[in-house]
């Protein structure tokens, strides 16, 4: 079959428990078995090999029963492409576009297709019309096998046959990763929470996976959650040369080596349920791709398909089989949005947090203003006591005269009675005149800020000691001229009775 959604479950399914609590203690191949300067098994050459047909990784990324991935782990992860070699070799994990050997040919399969669905000859009689329209209802909904004759063996129906109607054409994110990246997507049947709770473990059991190389580094490039509680775990590997230099491993050639038969079994003992390489597709193979139409969609959908893509640059056309497919696409679809929702939730309150931070900054641009405007005022008025106190006892200089003569017909403009000040008279006079308005006196509302409002009870208070200390003062010094004056009226009479 092309749309081997099932056989990748299948084999994806294998994983016995692949407990994190094994981490560490699974055993591995020897270290001497791999080379990323020359892979180990040389039955897979990377990406595009002449000897491999891995085949579109669309039978897993958007894979049925066991998988589950999301839409992040097909097109949008990597589309784990494995070749366009046209070597019929049996189909293996992501075998979708690949040629599998078949047991009739393809011409006498549809031959016998046209035979259970039109003219079966197995019981020779009307009941032969029934059978007929069974089969066609078969091979509409996907599923059943189409007996047409005894002699012949009967025809399998599967979701991926022209006749069934339960499909439709999507579109994915393409990847846009290098290969120079060494992107690789392993997705793990764990919660995202156990995976990151036990993320160094994870890299260590990795790393001897890999063969316990000191010169290797696994990194963790990013963690995400997909559906049904399955999470997707972005790794690449750092070798570092004796020279010092270091290089990241290629994406294709990481993806070889986990796919060698012991490297894969000890990742299925992690839980590691597929894995995939994260590169971009070049434009060869896009446009050979978009020419040949999936098995079992038809030319003209797939047409209509290319024709509706939103952006061909980013997205490409994907098959939709069956109610799994649509109900995967669905979960995807839910925990995007979550997703979105979640950073769309942190925006709103970093927004709101900033706003809060707008609006006391700006409250104390407004303070350190009234502040500059006062420290200006006192500054000028120490600057012209200054001034005073140096030129005291000079005559008028010239440049002075001239500021004088300004500053009088300045003035001289501010008190003629159609200028400034007679404007401003008016309009004073009609402020007063508002005022008589008990209702808008009513109305209005006043506020003063918390700062200035206590620089005004200080500066009163201040005023009210000076104002009560001068009281003091002028209090002593009545007192005391009062006592004055009653020893000069006692001294008089002594004074007279003296000089009698």
């Amino acid at each position: 079959m092309a749309f081997n959604f099932g056989a990748a479950a299948g084999a994806a399914a294998a994983n016995p428990t692949g407990a994190f609590g094994g981490f560490g203690t699974t055993t591995t191949a020897p270290g001497s078995a791999f080379s990323f300067s020359a892979p180990a098994n040389t039955g897979t050459t990377g990406l595009f090999g002449a000897t491999q047909n891995k085949g579109f990784g669309f039978g897993t990324g958007f894979g049925g029963a066991g998988t589950g991935t999301g839409l992040g782990t097909g097109l949008g992860t990597g589309l784990g492409f494995g070749g366009f070699s046209t070597q019929q070799q049996q189909p293996t994990l992501g075998g979708l576009f690949s040629q599998p050997t078949q047991a009739p040919s393809q011409s006498n399969q549809l031959i016998n297709t046209a035979s259970a669905l039109s003219a079966p000859t197995l019981l020779g009689d009307e009941r032969d019309a029934i059978l007929a329209k069974w089969n066609q209802l078969q091979a509409f909904w996907g599923a059943g096998k189409g007996y047409f004759n005894s002699n012949i063996a009967p025809v399998e129906f599967t979701q991926e046959n022209p006749f069934c109607r339960f499909k439709a054409v999507g579109f994915s994110c393409m990847p846009n990763n290098k290969d120079e990246d060494g992107l690789v997507v392993l997705v793990f049947n764990r919660k995202e929470v156990d995976i990151r709770n036990q993320q160094q473990q994870l890299v260590e059991s990795l790393h001897k996976i890999l063969g316990g190389n000191q010169t290797l580094t696994v990194n963790v490039e990013g963690v995400k959650t997909l559906p049904d509680d399955q999470t997707e775990v972005v790794i690449y590997v750092v070798e570092r040369s004796p020279n010092g230099t270091s290089r990241r491993v290629p994406a294709t050639t990481l993806y070889a080596h986990f796919e060698q038969l012991n490297i894969k079994t000890s990742l299925q003992q992690l839980g590691v349920t597929l894995s995939m390489a994260r590169t971009e597709l070049s434009p060869a193979q896009i446009k050979q791709l978009l020419q040949n139409p999936p098995a079992g969609v038809d030319p003209i959908i797939w047409e209509q398909a290319k024709v509706d893509n939103p952006d061909p640059e980013k997205l490409i056309p994907v098959p939709m089989v069956g109610f799994k497919e649509l109900l995967r696409r669905l979960k995807v679809q839910d925990q995007m949005t979550k997703q979105h929702q979640t950073r769309l939730d942190i925006i709103s309150e970093d927004i709101s947090e900033l706003q809060k931070n707008q609006t006391t900054t700006m409250a104390k641009i407004a303070q350190y203003k009234r502040k500059l405007m006062d420290l200006s005022h006192r500054t000028l008025q120490v600057l012209i006591k200054q001034e005073i106190q140096r030129k005291s006892g000079y005559a008028i200089q010239a440049d002075e005269e001239q500021l004088r003569v300004q500053l009088d017909t300045i003035q001289c403009e501010l008190n003629a009675p159609t200028q400034f000040k007679g404007r401003l008279n008016e309009l004073m006079s009609q402020i007063r005149m508002q005022n008589h308005f008990g209702a808008v006196r009513a109305e209005e509302r006043y506020y003063i800020d918390a700062d200035l409002l206590q620089e005004i009870k200080q500066h009163l208070k201040q005023q009210q000691e000076g104002l009560s200390h001068l009281i003091s003062i002028i209090k002593d010094d009545l007192e005391d001229i009062k006592l004055i004056e009653h020893g000069l009226n006692e001294s008089i009479p002594i004074r007279g009775g003296i000089f009698s």
